[in-house]
């Protein structure tokens, strides 16, 4: 198949995409967004005759406009504009999974500082403030008391862009030092891993400890569940555990489900050849929807 891997950077993730699918004798074409110019009714010659574009932007204004063009030029893109609209926004993502009756952290907006102070004041201490668009972890906040949320949402108020004018405010949930990252394919898990970090932020990329993590039953459904709610596609789906004792979780919540998703760090904790498993899934796309 010919393959389009659209990217603004090649990270270690891209390598080892690039690597397999070569690998496999698949022709692969490198199309970097930042030098790529897009109209309203003809694709890019960068896009003629590709039986699937991988998206692959870093950043999430290029990925969502980009898939947009792709789909109205009737281009295949993985994942699709409608998944990547819903994954890039907070909000979005948490209707999405309360939509589908996905269990998910308490969650409400406001857009004025009274508002967002009446909601963490009804929520109590600790609660969480989030951006509505990043990753990272960037720019979030636990807020453990009235003078902090008062000094945090007057900064965010002062920011300036409209984005930081919603305030997404979520419960804090207790987790128990980690939380579960699933790299899942159209809801089928691919491999899992727990990260572990003394800090409330258990994101890998702020240097969270990572090991394999062997799903159950319970949230295998939850990250099928959790796909189809936001239309599918090459995702992460962020679990928390909750009830935890020594025989395990009770349940778990998702607070969300991201595209574009790196896995650098799951394929150097799992045994599962990360990268060959996306691109088998991807060769079984292409030949369904051909």
């Amino acid at each position: 198949m010919r393959v389009g891997l659209l990217y603004s950077r090649i990270r270690r993730d891209e390598k080892l995409l690039l690597s397999e699918l070569r690998e496999r004798g698949h022709e692969v074409e490198k199309i970097d967004v930042r030098r790529q110019r897009f109209g309203l009714t003809e694709a890019p010659e960068a896009f003629a005759d590709l039986d699937v574009v991988l998206d692959r932007c870093g950043a999430t204004s290029r990925s969502l406009y980009v898939t947009r063009f792709l789909d109205a030029y009737g281009v295949p893109v993985v994942n699709s504009h409608e998944t990547a609209r819903i994954c890039a926004d907070k909000v979005e993502n948490s209707l999405a999974l309360a939509a589908a009756g996905v269990p998910t952290p308490t969650t409400e907006v406001a857009f004025t500082v009274e508002s967002a102070l009446d909601i963490i004041e009804d929520f109590g201490y600790p609660c969480v403030l989030k951006p509505v668009v990043g990753s990272w972890g960037n720019l979030m906040a636990k807020i453990d008391s009235r003078d902090a949320a008062e000094a945090i949402l007057e900064h965010k108020e002062t920011l300036g862009h409209y984005e930081h004018k919603v305030f997404y405010i979520q419960e804090f949930v207790d987790k128990p030092g980690r939380d579960i990252r699933v790299l899942a394919t159209d809801g089928e898990p691919v491999a899992a891993m727990v990260r572990s970090s003394e800090h409330w932020l258990t994101n890998a990329a702020r240097g969270a400890e990572t090991d394999s993590f062997e799903l159950d039953d319970r949230a295998r459904e939850l990250v099928a569940e959790a796909s189809e709610a936001v239309g599918g596609g090459l995702l992460g789906v962020d679990l928390m555990e909750v009830g935890v004792d020594g025989d395990g979780a009770d349940d778990y919540t998702v607070h969300e489900v991201n595209h574009t998703v790196e896995f650098k760090a799951l394929d150097d904790t799992v045994e599962t050849d990360v990268a060959g498993d996306v691109v088998s899934w991807l060769e079984d796309r292409v030949e369904v929807d051909g």
